[in-house]
């Protein structure tokens, strides 16, 4: 696992960002620290979430991610060569966990053609209306991608930016998902999106990781998130 100071994520935050597709890294909430970098809360209630790549190189999210249940769910969605391209621990802690704007996956998870990438969202605790529970949009996986994030280059240093721009999303058309512990909710990589902080005094755990069909799919080389050599995508059935 790598982690920074509170210190060095503030200054270096972008960076460490964009290198983690292949790592477990922590990230935090926002206004978790004072201006000189210090905890304004206890250090296990600051975090927002650890990712991307638990499922690689921690055993207990690597069973549970090609676990039996798993692999036959995606068998029967008719996934011939499904990969698995990022996963994340979300906390969502009590008080202060931070929204989650309208978004659609495939905005930074981009495939050509489009409806190849697909999220595994596992409720830990519940999820509720008082503590974040996500909200969808019914049927707006129909209408394509609105804005797409993809690398950009400032000289040499690696950074991104936005194609396209997000539509204003009308709240009354959001319905909102809550589910008990262990549910499981898939989410389409074009489906609309969202959570709202968490106001509550419980919290929200989820594990969530995404798969792509590989087979006839093209992964944008414009994604932030790129497979490497130290972890090229890895298959999901075993």
């Amino acid at each position: 696992m790598a982690c920074l100071s509170p210190s060095q994520l503030q200054k270096g935050k972008k960076d460490y960002f964009l290198s983690s597709g292949d790592k477990i890294r922590f990230f935090f909430e926002k206004g978790v620290f004072d201006e000189k970098g210090n905890f304004l809360v206890p250090p296990e209630k600051s975090i927002n979430k650890i990712g991307h790549a638990l499922h690689a190189h921690d055993p207990v999210f690597r069973h549970v991610t090609h676990s039996p249940k798993v692999q036959a769910l995606a068998k029967s969605l008719g996934l011939q060569m499904p990969v698995v391209v990022q996963s994340m621990y979300i906390f969502k802690q009590p008080h202060f966990g931070g929204e989650v704007s309208p978004h659609q996956d495939s905005t930074f998870l981009y495939t050509e053609p489009l409806g190849r990438v697909l999220g595994m969202w596992i409720a830990l605790e519940d999820a509720t209306l008082e503590n974040g529970c996500l909200w969808f949009i019914p049927g707006s996986h129909t209408g394509g991608v609105s804005r797409r994030m993809v690398r950009a280059f400032a000289g040499l240093k690696l950074n991104t930016r936005f194609l396209g721009s997000e539509p204003v999303w009308d709240d009354s058309l959001f319905v909102p998902t809550p589910v008990q512990r262990g549910a499981l909710i898939l989410i389409h990589g074009e489906v609309v999106h969202k959570s709202e902080q968490n106001l509550s005094d419980r919290s929200r755990h989820a594990y969530t990781f995404h798969l792509m069909e590989s087979l006839g799919t093209m992964w944008s080389p414009e994604n932030w998130l790129q497979p490497t050599a130290e972890l090229p995508f890895p298959p999901l059935y075993t």
